[in-house]
């Protein structure tokens, strides 16, 4: 198989790249990979940890908050002055992790509006701007397999970050809303579709000991994901390589959600 074919099935060179969430553990990956493509890459966050900016020629960084509408909109314009935006990432989201009896309404409220009013603003931003006749488009949405199946509250035992009732109910909201803009995003030559990764391990700021040995317990393949293992996933779907595919919910999970 010769180099042209690979670079024709998956090559990104000089396409242009959103990251939003971009100095995250997820977003950091993202951003590296889509350099490593051959893209130009913007990496978007509310709070840019330095530690994870790339220092590129092909890379800069924005300071955005999804949730705030004008702050949307003030990025897509700084974007858009010089180009067009080829590839869009919407990866920023968070939680909480209050128990549910305790949930205070701004809580409930701020992960509503980061993740699914946040990830509708970046999607209506780039569709409104995106022309027609300037070639074929991607977004890519991270979802999770919590939109999929509900949190295991088992196998919580030493961690305070219980997956919360709103996070999972966010992001199977943003895997319906892939499907809608997939549909009506499709004349516009955008495809639109979301990856749901799986328990991802965090090396910065660890997992209890006891969680991460029963979600591996629970786990087909027997243990918690890499964050560079979400990568591929979202390299093919944003490549030429995924021209036909569109409103597609690409799961990353090492089986979890298959039993």
């Amino acid at each position: 198989m010769s180099d042209h074919y690979l670079k024709k099935l998956f090559g990104l060179e000089g396409k242009s790249v959103l990251v939003t969430g971009a100095t995250g553990q997820l977003g950091h990956e993202f951003c590296s990979a889509f350099l490593s493509a051959g893209a130009k890459v913007i990496g978007a966050d509310k709070d840019l940890n330095r530690e994870k900016m790339i220092t590129s020629d092909r890379c800069r960084y924005l300071t955005l908050d999804i949730a705030d509408k004008g702050s949307v909109e003030k990025v897509f314009d700084d974007i858009y002055s010089s180009g067009e935006l080829d590839i869009l990432i919407n990866n920023a989201g968070v939680s909480c992790f209050e128990p549910f009896e305790e949930r205070p309404e701004p809580s409930f409220d701020w992960v509503m509006n980061v993740n699914l009013k946040g990830t509708f603003f970046c999607i209506q931003e780039y569709a409104r701007r995106s022309k027609r006749n300037s070639g074929p488009k991607s977004v890519v949405n991270i979802a999770s397999v919590y939109g999929l199946i509900s949190p295991d509250f088992r196998i919580y035992t030493d961690t305070e970050r219980h997956n919360s009732e709103v996070y999972g109910a966010t992001k199977a909201g943003i895997i319906q809303m892939t499907r809608y803009f997939a549909v009506h995003l499709a004349s516009r030559h955008i495809r639109v579709n979301s990856i749901s990764p799986g328990g991802i391990y965090n090396p910065e700021a660890p997992q209890g000991e006891e969680f991460i040995s029963l979600y591996s317990e629970r786990n087909p393949m027997g243990r918690m994901a890499e964050a560079g293992e979400m990568v591929g996933a979202a390299l093919y779907l944003a490549s030429p390589a995924a021209s036909y595919t569109t409103g597609h919910n690409l799961v990353v999970d090492g089986g979890m959600t298959s039993w």
